[in-house]
């Protein structure tokens, strides 16, 4: 199967106090770049999508290998953002069976996490996430067959409410990567490091 991922990295960072994304990590690489790489080892297909404006993001996400989708209204919040991603996704790769939605503010995941929510739509889930200690965390995995919900998507809710709705047909994949849930919201959510 071919599975797009999708790194939304539109957010506009209010309460980290500066552009988080591009916040270097102890060992010298951004947060938005750290969680590019871990999805394209992975993903051969990974398309950004970024906030106008955004020209070192994009340069930076472009480097590693990233298809770079500038969302004109990621003001509006993640849903705005993940719409143009999907929207991206089947113009982009129409052939594609699902994509794998992940967050440029997470760059803790590991790529196991990753392979193994992409293993899992693969092996014929139509929904899929990894859950650490029973909760739901990132990425989230999709089949094409939510690229019409997932393009109309508004507001800050992302695919939040598509999982919902849909739960009996979510595969929860248990994962031990606390990465999974820890995004990066202020400063103080760096520390204490982890292993990357």
């Amino acid at each position: 199967m071919r599975i797009v991922g999708l790194l939304l990295a539109a957010g506009s960072a209010t309460r980290f106090g500066s552009d988080k994304l591009r916040h270097e990590l102890p060992h010298g690489v951004s947060i938005a770049v750290q969680a590019a790489r871990h999805l394209k080892m992975e993903l051969p297909d990974v398309i950004a999508v970024v906030r106008p404006g955004a020209t070192e993001l994009i340069s930076s996400l472009k480097s590693e290998g990233c298809e770079v989708v500038i969302c004109d209204n990621a003001a509006e919040g993640m849903g705005a953002s993940l719409a143009c991603a999907a929207r991206a996704a089947a113009h982009l790769h129409p052939g594609a069976d699902g994509v794998l939605v992940a967050l440029g503010d997470m760059p803790f995941v590991r790529r196991t996490t990753i392979a193994a929510v992409r293993d899992a739509l693969a092996g014929g889930a139509a929904l899929a996430a990894p859950y650490f200690r029973a909760r739901r965390g990132h990425p989230v995995a999709l089949s094409k067959a939510f690229y019409k919900d997932l393009s109309t998507l508004r507001g800050d809710e992302g695919a939040k409410k598509i999982i919902a709705q849909n739960e009996r047909r979510l595969v929860k994949v248990p994962v031990g990567d606390p990465g999974t849930i820890r995004d990066i919201d202020t400063p103080g959510d760096l520390a204490p490091p982890l292993r990357i």
